[in-house]
C-alpha cells in the first residue's frame, strides 16, 4: 500500500488571491468576465472562493490563461 501524495485542493478567498495575484478587484473579475481568468466556486450562500490550484495555473502564464470551459 503505497502513501497518499495528493493534498486536497484549498479554497482561498479573494484577498489572499488579490495578494498572490497582484491585481486589482475590478481588473480580477473583468479578466474572469473574458473567460481570461479562474472563475470563483460557491462555498455557501453568500460565499465564493478559488480553487488554489486554478490561481497556481493562472500564475504560470497569465497572458495566456484560459478558462477550460469558456
Amino acid at each position: 500500500m503505497s502513501p497518499q501524495t495528493d493534498t486536497p485542493d484549498r479554497i482561498l478567498r479573494i484577498k489572499t488571491v488579490l495578494q498572490r495575484t497582484g491585481l486589482s478587484r475590478a481588473t480580477m473579475y473583468r479578466k474572469m468576465k473574458q473567460g481570461s481568468f479562474p472563475r470563483q466556486i460557491k462555498i455557501s450562500t453568500r460565499c465564493a472562493g478559488w480553487r488554489e490550484s486554478a490561481i497556481t495555473e493562472w500564475l504560470k502564464n497569465p497572458m495566456f490563461y484560459e478558462e477550460p470551459n469558456s
